[in-house]
């Protein structure tokens, strides 16, 4: 069955070409490991709620843009597999690759998919 890593993240509006950079050089590297597909979205459209919201969520400041993104692996196994490797890639050390946000705003997760059509 097919897995999904979700991740939502506040981005300086100013490091929108640095963050595309980024996530298109880990881009490479997560295909080598398995993913099929990666998404990135870059929020045009994201209301601040009353209660909850993606920028609530990830505390999102006045001068940055919510990002939405997705990896879509073949099975959790293989992500489970893969990970670790992806993990140690020089390619991705922070001195090579750094995140252009805050990474402790970061909220990530994965999900089995139940439905996909």
């Amino acid at each position: 069955m097919s897995y999904v890593d979700g991740f939502v993240a506040a981005v300086p509006t100013a490091n929108k070409e640095k963050y595309i950079k980024h996530a298109s050089d880990a881009a490479v590297v997560f295909k080598e490991h398995g993913v099929l597909q990666m998404v990135e979205c870059w929020g045009d459209d994201v209301p601040e709620g009353e209660v909850t919201s993606f920028p609530m969520a990830v505390k999102c400041k006045p001068d940055e843009t919510v990002v939405f993104a997705w990896l879509f692996w073949p099975s959790k196994e293989v992500r489970d597999q893969a990970m670790p490797r992806i993990m140690e890639d020089p390619r991705l050390h922070p001195d090579v690759n750094p995140m252009p946000f805050d990474g402790k705003r970061l909220i990530y997760g994965g999900f089995s998919v139940i439905i996909d059509e």
